[in-house]
């Protein structure tokens, strides 16, 4: 099987297929599901987004993030065990971020976040991970399983990242007491609602260079409802956008996600708005 003829390419209804070394932006299917604990569908999630993205306008209403330049390399094939499919993954982000390109990662479960984590981790020790999420994500073990989508920051702190976490609304005590103890700097959807985004949301502490692992629950339903769990009053759609402007403004990201699109035949709005997140993402960068 040719790869490059059997996958879409974010985009290309409009740019074609550029080549990689022209492109600032390099995305990676990695349709992983395996700890999927209510809703399924996530392995479906990436082809979902570059499916949808062929309906995008290159305009933004601001600038054209296109002209940069978006490579879709060919899905990852993740059907090892988890700790081969992260290698997989690290070493695909590893390969982006050494040619001092823009990772774009889409999921896929949120575990497969991890893969990216350790490419970081590998590259530059001062980078600080931004989660934009319904769920804290902070167990150490969920169903028997350290790899559980619902362990990721878990496995994030291990790596000995920063972290910080916005619009969370569902954890565990466990957790809650893990993020207390830890002073994990934290924004949740019912501050963010209350009293809007502070001008200066992150502490000054808090490294300059960023990844952002956005799990799209972390909007609401009512923006993205085709996700594992879908929880009520998270982030509209310009609160989130706006949120992501102010992250943008104080710090350089160098790479991103976009995670847990579960798609549903014939809802497409789902599909839509993720992939105008993934677009609006690389308009911030």
């Amino acid at each position: 099987m040719n790869n490059h003829q059997n996958y879409l390419g974010f985009l290309e209804s409009e740019i074609g297929r550029p080549s990689p070394e022209t492109c600032l932006f390099h995305i990676v299917s990695a349709g992983y599901e395996h700890s999927v604990s209510y809703g399924t569908g996530t392995k479906n999630g990436p082809h979902a987004i570059l499916k949808a993205s062929q309906q995008l306008e290159l305009f933004d209403g601001k600038s054209i993030p296109a002209e940069r330049g978006i490579y879709t390399h060919p899905p990852l094939i993740l059907d090892q065990s988890c700790e081969e499919n992260l290698k997989l993954i690290e070493k695909k982000v590893s390969s982006i971020l050494i040619k001092k390109r823009i990772p774009v990662l889409l999921g896929g479960e949120h575990t497969i976040s991890v893969g990216a984590f350790r490419a970081l981790a590998e590259m530059d020790k001062t980078i600080g991970i931004v989660q934009i999420d319904a769920h804290a994500d902070l167990r150490d073990s969920y169903e028997g399983n350290p790899f559980s989508h619902a362990c990721v920051m878990k496995r994030a702190i291990d790596l000995n990242f920063s972290i910080a976490q916005f619009g969370v609304r569902s954890l565990s005590y466990e957790e809650h007491m893990f993020r207390k103890n830890n002073a994990i700097f934290h924004i949740d959807a019912k501050t963010l609602s209350e009293k809007g985004i502070p001008h200066s949301i992150l502490p000054d502490s808090f490294p300059q260079k960023i990844y952002i692992t956005f799990d799209v629950d972390g909007l609401d339903p009512s923006i993205i409802s085709s996700t594992g769990t879908p929880v009520p009053g998270g982030l509209l759609w310009y609160p989130a956008l706006n949120l992501l402007k102010t992250i943008a403004c104080s710090r350089t990201i160098v790479g991103f996600d976009v995670v847990e699109l579960a798609p549903v035949e014939g809802h497409h709005a789902s599909d839509f708005a993720a992939a105008s997140l993934v677009y609006a993402m690389m308009g911030l960068i």
